[in-house]
């Protein structure tokens, strides 16, 4: 049984962080894993107060938004989280740099629903299931990947990572019917009975098949006919 033990090192949390396997110091994305088993109590996400947040950059900009949760559960036995499953409506994304109602906002949208990105017509939603987790050490750190340098080149994993990340947390994230597990830094914390966890990461959108302006296939990068592989992601989830 895969559990996250909170309540004994929640006073030193800065030494503490979710993982798969054993102990790393990289963000990684690998293949899908076995997801963890549920046990103890459920509790529900409070899609209200929940929020994701996404960044694409390209040289020329950047666009960012919100994929909106819409279910979500956090089994927790005693004080510690045993598993954990996310639902989102990748029909509803929203970009928050244009108006809406624009030219540009209705493109872009469109763009991002299309078979080029997320092929929303045929896998409209996207899930998070979590497989395993382990402590942050104190040893631990993260490794920022290289990245082409430009007037937006994205935000580093150092940088979106939390301040003082209390876990590795490891899942399955599927997109357009593609199943990664990623692993990432956060910031979790469990008090009243309810959970509460801060991450921030980014993701090669390609792994999933996210391939429109592959920068890998950019000829020559300084015309600037590409877009960023990487994209950056950001939550903030509590439960009820």
């Amino acid at each position: 049984m895969k559990t996250i033990k909170l309540s004994g090192f929640l006073l030193s949390a800065a030494l503490l962080t979710f993982s798969c396997g054993q102990s790393s110091n990289t963000v990684e994305t690998t293949e899908a894993q076995e997801e963890a088993q549920a046990s103890g109590k459920t509790l529900q996400l409070d899609t209200n107060a929940s929020t994701v947040n996404w960044r694409g950059y390209k040289p020329t900009g950047q666009h960012h938004g919100i994929i909106p949760i819409t279910k979500g559960e956090i089994s927790v036995e005693g004080d510690a989280i045993t598993s954990g499953e996310f639902t989102f409506d990748v029909t509803k994304l929203e970009i928050h740099d244009l108006e809406a109602g624009s030219e540009n906002h209705g493109k872009l949208s469109n763009h991002l629903q299309s078979d080029d990105f997320f092929d929303a017509a045929n896998h409209p939603e996207a899930t998070f299931v979590i497989t395993e987790v382990s402590p942050y050490s104190s040893g631990d750190n993260i490794e920022d990947q290289e990245q082409f340098e430009t007037e937006n080149t994205p935000k580093s994993e150092s940088e979106l990572a939390p301040a003082s990340p209390t876990h590795w947390v490891s899942g399955n994230l599927t997109i357009r019917g593609t199943t990664k597990n990623i692993k990432f830094p956060a910031a979790v914390s469990m008090a009243n009975g309810k959970v509460s966890a801060q991450a921030g990461f980014n993701i090669d959108r390609t792994d999933w098949g996210l391939s429109y302006g592959d920068e890998a296939t950019a000829t020559d990068k300084a015309k600037d006919k590409f877009i960023y592989n990487s994209v950056s992601v950001s939550f903030d989830i509590k439960s009820i």
